[in-house]
């Protein structure tokens, strides 16, 4: 039995029929930048989230980079973050002007510890970036409480939690931005790279609207300089046929993760992922902890199983970021993490049969 990690292509006939015709309407149209299916997605996007405003943009990490620009970093300011997250986080820092100040993560989910950012707080700090890693919020309430104490914004990375709550609050809408990506594997995928801001602040959007299209302000008028970050027409419209999909995918990860928790109870060597009471996770990625990680993927490759490592060095260790002065064993939760986590199918049109195999050839391997 073949189980691959991800495979888009049960989930293309689900919104294929409503897709088309938009499709050829926009060729017809010739207008495939910005325009109205752009901003017929925006606001689409902005009701499901609740937030008052949302910006399309080329790519998530556009999304990251012109949120960040907003702030008029300057050369020494600071950006606390986590080092336990997809390249982008802190490369759009870097982009950006700034420096990243890692802190380390949560053991359980992943996600920085906020009870370790206030001592990375220093008087160069300008803004908390969280990522809700994987597909479950971080504790913004925490994180929020020690930003506002320090007069700090806190801007979301929220590249694989669309759809994902904590109490309630729609990722995205819980500070002063959102970041989001529409790359084709994300759980709301575009047919390339696309991405999405959104915040309820009126002022900050009005500048991430010019920052993304070079910082005009008028027709070849150019208040600031900008970037070309514009979407296209083509990747909304994908957007706007796969949003009343999302909900039942979400629902679909999460019965997926399930029946993998109930099959890892009797797997000692397995820890599943942990979703706490408070959030509503979308399983963006399905991560256990186990030992002998590389030899179990090894495994699993072998008997046509789809795994992947999520990630395998932390950002404070590569070696782009040498300049920042970390060294191996500052930041040992995120260390540890990256040493033996595993991500394994989850995808929502997997079938029952496939989630047991995958047990299966799991406890085989610890036998």
């Amino acid at each position: 039995m073949k189980v691959p990690l991800l495979d888009l292509k049960p989930q293309y006939g689900q919104f294929k029929d409503k897709l088309v015709p938009e499709i050829l309407a926009i060729m017809e149209s010739q207008m495939f930048i910005l325009g109205p299916k752009v901003e017929k997605m925006e606001k689409e996007l902005a009701d499901y989230i609740g937030a008052k405003h949302a910006l399309g943009v080329s790519s998530g990490t556009d999304a990251i980079l012109i949120a960040l620009m907003a702030l008029d970093l300057k050369p020494g300011d600071e950006i606390i973050t986590t080092p336990y997250t997809f390249f982008a986080t802190a490369g759009c820092i870097h982009r950006a002007g700034a420096k990243a100040v890692f802190v380390d993560i949560e053991p359980d989910t992943f996600n920085i510890d906020p009870k370790k950012i206030e001592k990375a707080i220093s008087k160069k700090t300008r803004a908390i970036m969280p990522v809700h890693l994987f597909g479950q919020c971080a504790d913004m309430d925490a994180i929020n409480a020690v930003a506002k104490a320090h007069n700090l914004p806190v801007i979301e990375d929220c590249a694989q939690a669309i759809g994902s709550k904590n109490k309630g609050r729609q990722a995205g809408n819980m500070s002063l931005a959102g970041c989001f990506s529409f790359f084709p594997s994300k759980n709301l995928g575009c047919f390339g790279d696309g991405g999405l801001i959104t915040t309820n602040d009126s002022a900050y959007f009005d500048r991430i609207k010019r920052l993304r299209m070079h910082g005009q302000s008028g027709t070849y008028i150019h208040t600031e300089v900008g970037i070309n970050g514009r979407l296209d027409a083509l990747q909304a419209a994908v957007i706007s046929a796969k949003l009343p999909l999302l909900a039942g995918w979400s629902d679909g990860r999460r019965r997926n993760a399930a029946r993998y928790a109930e099959l890892f109870k009797k797997i000692p060597q397995v820890k599943p992922p942990v979703a706490r009471a408070e959030n509503e996770h979308i399983y963006n990625q399905y991560v256990i902890r186990v030992p002998k990680r590389d030899d179990l993927k090894a495994h699993l490759t072998k008997h046509e199983i789809g795994c992947a490592v999520y990630y395998p060095l932390s950002l404070h260790e590569q070696e782009c970021f040498k300049y920042l002065g970390y060294k191996k064993g500052d930041f040992p939760v995120s260390e540890e993490a990256a040493q033996c986590t595993l991500a394994l199918p989850v995808f929502p049109e997997l079938v029952p049969e496939q989630i047991d195999f995958v047990g299966k050839t799991i406890a085989e391997f610890y036998k």
